[in-house]
Order: structure tokens, then C-alpha cells, then sequence
């Protein structure tokens, strides 16, 4: 397999951040609901958010590899069959995929860091508190943690079926670019 993307596939490192990403996002998510609704004297009242913050920070250095790879490793082209509409959707659904992952990740940062701690990431570093102030900031984060993270979970979910209706009824490549075959 190839490493980088040509013009007629994506490679190996773009598909490893890829689903990664998608993986790390859909397991967040369902440790962040699972964990809101712990009491305070369960055992993972403490642990989860720690784990949630740390993979959290995580992918956001994830994710900004993934930006740099794409001006490295600039992505294939839409295939031929793709209409003017086609392509500006996809154009317009990546960019917001894009937009709720930072968003989410943004604001999950400025409510571990509204006290002034940084944010540990399981003990290997600790992300500093760059931003604090203002004693509505982690109550601000958090709604915009909460509404993008459910944005972007039914977003990606709606990317992931477009993908199958490229599969399935259209019967182009597209998914198959992303598979690495």
C-alpha cells in the first residue's frame, strides 16, 4: 500500500488518521455520555473524565497532523461522476466535519483549563492552561462541548451514510478510496 495519496486513491497515513479519528470521536462520545451520568462516589467519577480529557488532547494533536498531512499529501481529486452539487456538498460536509472536531475538542480544553490546571494527558505531559478567565468559561465550554459533540456525532454518522449511498446506489469508488483498496 501506498503511503501517501495520488490522484486516484488515498493512502495509507491519510486512512490511518482517517478512521482513527472517526473511532476516537464515536469512543468519546460514548464515554462522555456514559460518564455524565455518574455519582460523585462511583469509582469512575475522577478517572473518566481524566481518560476522557486525555484522549481528548490526544486527538487534537491528531487532528492537527491530519491537517498538515493534507497539505502534504494533498487529497484525490472527486471522481468524474461526482456533479457540481456532489462535490460542493462534500466540499461543504468535510469543512463542517472539520469545524465541529475542533469545536468540540476547543471547548472540551477550555473547560479542563477554566481554573487555571492544565490538562494532564495519562501523566506523560500536561497540556498548559494557555486560556483562563472569566468565571462563566467552563459553563460556556461546556454548552458548546455538549451541542457540538452531538452535532458533530449525527454529522459524521450522516457522512458515514452518504458514504454507503456512494457504495451501494451510485456503485462509485468513493468509499472504496477510503477502505485502501
Amino acid at each position: 500500500m501506498q503511503w501517501r495519496n495520488n490522484q486516484h486513491r488515498y493512502g495509507f497515513v491519510s486512512i490511518m488518521l482517517h478512521w482513527v479519528a472517526a473511532l476516537t470521536v464515536f469512543g468519546l462520545f460514548a464515554l462522555g455520555y456514559w460518564m455524565v451520568g455518574l455519582g460523585y462516589y462511583d469509582t469512575w467519577y475522577h478517572r473518566a473524565p481524566d481518560i476522557h480529557k486525555s484522549i481528548g488532547m490526544l486527538l487534537l494533536a491528531l487532528m492537527v497532523m491530519r491537517l498538515i498531512w493534507r497539505h502534504v499529501s494533498p487529497v484525490p481529486p472527486p471522481l468524474p461522476t461526482h456533479g457540481l452539487v456532489t462535490r460542493r456538498a462534500s466540499k461543504a460536509g468535510h469543512l463542517l466535519l472539520y469545524f465541529g472536531l475542533f469545536a468540540v475538542m476547543i471547548a472540551g480544553y477550555l473547560i479542563s483549563t477554566a481554573d487555571g490546571v492544565g490538562v494532564s494527558v495519562f501523566g506523560w505531559f500536561t497540556v498548559p492552561a494557555s486560556i483562563t478567565g472569566g468565571s462563566t468559561q467552563a459553563d460556556v465550554g461546556g454548552v458548546i462541548h455538549k451541542y457540538a459533540a452531538w452535532s458533530l456525532v449525527i454529522f459524521a454518522v450522516l457522512h458515514g451514510l452518504a458514504a454507503l449511498k456512494h457504495h451501494f446506489i451510485d456503485r462509485d469508488r468513493t468509499l472504496v478510496r477510503m477502505l485502501g483498496r
